[in-house]
């Protein structure tokens, strides 16, 4: 049986060969934001690698890797459909024009290493969880398959309704204020939430690994504190008309009914 330190440093190791190879390719490209559209695929990856170097059985050993694999070509797809041909994301662009020239060896360190090291920490669960994989379902899998269904169905949903809002030349300047964003201000964030809870439940079937759960709690500070929804309302409440009185009424991450407006 391969020792989980050996598995960890086999995906330290591959997450470093994904993460070189999208640099080299951003570089003639000129487009850092191509790391986005990686990020989904390398855990389903990282899963499947930890499948092919470990032996075992039980529910998690399969479950996690589809599990994974459903989520994450899910956003690769959808964040390829929505990026390719639109130019670099404006917040590399920033970072391009303010460290230019030496912007290519900063990219590697601040955006590609860095989003390698988030995955392999963030990807623990998923490395232990099908390396210590045992017979048996246990209540923790009803869970974990639970918290990722939902999750899955808010990721995706919301992403639904926010792109067919902006297809609609109408709705030009808007706040999306309907379906599940009506209820969340930031329904894919809240969803990927889910995802990731649901996999440590899921890994952690049989109570092995517990300590893994810094995974789901480094991906929950990114998504609420980091990246996620602190980043995005800084730039929407400065560029979008109405998002502030949007966001008196509905919670920013967790789902809730709309408060009323005082106003009215």
């Amino acid at each position: 049986m391969i020792a989980i330190s050996d598995v960890l440093l086999t995906n330290l190791s591959v997450i470093a060969g994904l993460m070189l190879v999208v640099w080299l390719i951003s570089l003639p490209l000129r487009n850092v934001s191509i790391v986005d559209i990686v990020w989904g695929a390398g855990f389903v990856l990282i899963a499947w690698v930890t499948v092919a170097v470990t032996t075992g059985s039980g529910p998690s050993r399969w479950l996690l890797p589809v599990m994974t694999s459903l989520w994450g070509l899910r956003l690769s797809g959808y964040l390829a459909w929505r990026n390719i041909g639109k130019g670099e994301d404006k917040r590399y662009a920033a970072m391009r024009s303010k460290r230019s020239p030496q912007f290519a060896f900063t990219s590697l360190i601040m955006v590609f290493a860095l989003q390698g090291a988030v995955m392999w920490i963030v990807s623990l669960p998923l490395q232990t969880g099908i390396a210590f994989a045992q017979s048996g379902w246990t209540w923790l899998h009803g869970l974990g398959i639970a918290l990722w269904s939902v999750g899955l169905l808010f990721e995706s949903i919301g992403d639904l309704q926010l792109a067919r809002f902006k297809a609609n030349p109408n709705n030009a300047g808007m706040v999306m204020n309907r379906g599940l964003w009506r209820y969340t201000r930031h329904p894919n964030y809240f969803g990927d939430f889910l995802v990731w809870w649901g996999l440590y439940a899921t890994a952690i079937a049989h109570t092995t690994a517990i300590w893994t759960i810094i995974g789901p709690s480094v991906m929950t500070l990114f998504l609420m504190r980091v990246s996620g929804v602190s980043l995005l309302e800084q730039s929407l409440q400065q560029t979008r008309p109405g998002y502030a009185e949007y966001a008196c009424e509905t919670n920013a991450f967790f789902p809730w009914f709309p408060a009323e407006r005082a106003d009215l």
